[in-house]
């Protein structure tokens, strides 16, 4: 089973796109009212410079968070007003959870950011958590005013989402299912959680084609082969379900599996606990985990396998 995205992102967009899917150039960018110079023209899209003038440094984007001990009226316009002093642009400033804000900065003057970081120190009623260039993660709670929950700092590669939270996780995948070459990432979590329609939906996001391994989403897939289109297309994402792949699958999918493991392309695998027991790959092999449950404190179980995938409902 095989789909694909018409358009873009699922985000709504006044924007054109183009039979790429890509927002034109010379639409994409836009000024940011404070300089109409071409050094401060910024894609939309991705945020990144395009165009500049010689002999300007580059602008560069940071990230700025702290945490509030006291919303006093005034401290947001004081941020403010201390970013405007030492002419530092602000191209979005949002409440992330309850007590904390964020923002999306630029400069072209890295010493201007040492200096905030100092007087941001003497400013009563805040700490600053985070002044760093911007990451995926901190994009993603500006957008939607929330962090996206990691497992601990040893294992990093494990991020946290609830049924509530499936429009970030959708922008979340959709954005690692943008990066080129080979990537395999794992879900977890109970049936009917909304697996593997997220998976789908980030796919559309990401502008790309899905394919169909082996799932139950519609009916039982179990391929043993695939299209010479799907096998050499640069923008294809396989997904796979982990208890099929392995307890309902014969030999000719399981070297399917492997063959599709080599490729340089996105891999999406549900339930990779089992998929890791009964095959040959590990963990090593997953360059991250999701886990989705129902409620934050829901138990991912798959005891039910131990003895019989048959008892787990897995459609």
């Amino acid at each position: 089973m095989v789909g694909g995205a018409s358009g873009g992102s699922t985000r709504q967009t006044d924007l054109p796109i183009d039979a790429t899917g890509a927002v034109p150039r010379q639409i994409a960018c836009h000024s940011l009212g404070v300089d109409q110079r071409p050094a401060r023209l910024w894609c939309v899209e991705t945020g990144d410079l395009v165009e500049r003038e010689k002999g300007l440094s580059t602008l560069e984007q940071w990230y700025l968070e702290y945490h509030i001990h006291k919303d006093r009226p005034g401290l947001l316009g004081d941020i403010a007003s201390l970013l405007g002093m030492l002419s530092i642009n602000i191209l979005t400033v949002s409440g992330v959870d309850e007590f904390n804000r964020g923002f999306l900065l630029t400069t072209n003057d890295r010493q201007k950011i040492s200096a905030l970081r100092s007087m941001l120190r003497k400013v009563e009623n805040i700490t600053v958590t985070a002044l760093r260039q911007p990451t995926l993660l901190d994009r993603l709670a500006l957008r939607h005013g929330v962090f996206i929950q990691r497992e601990s700092s040893e294992n990093t590669k494990t991020y946290k989402f609830t049924r509530d939270q499936l429009g970030i996780l959708v922008d979340f995948l959709g954005e690692l299912l943008k990066k080129e070459g080979n990537q395999v990432i794992g879900i977890r979590g109970m049936p009917r959680v909304g697996k593997t329609e997220s998976i789908v939906a980030a796919s559309v996001y990401a502008n790309k084609r899905w394919s169909f391994v082996s799932s139950t989403l519609l009916r039982q897939t179990i391929r043993t082969r695939l299209d010479e289109d799907e096998m050499f297309a640069d923008n294809m994402v396989f997904l796979l379900d982990g208890i099929v792949s392995t307890h309902r699958a014969n030999d000719q999918h399981r070297s399917l599996v492997r063959e599709i493991m080599r490729l340089e392309a996105p891999k999406v695998i549900e339930h990779p606990d089992i998929f890791v027991r009964e095959t040959e790959f590990g963990w090593e092999h997953f360059d991250r985990i999701i886990e989705l449950r129902n409620t934050p404190d829901e138990e991912i179980s798959y005891q039910m396998i131990q003895t019989g995938f048959s008892s787990f409902d897995i459609s």
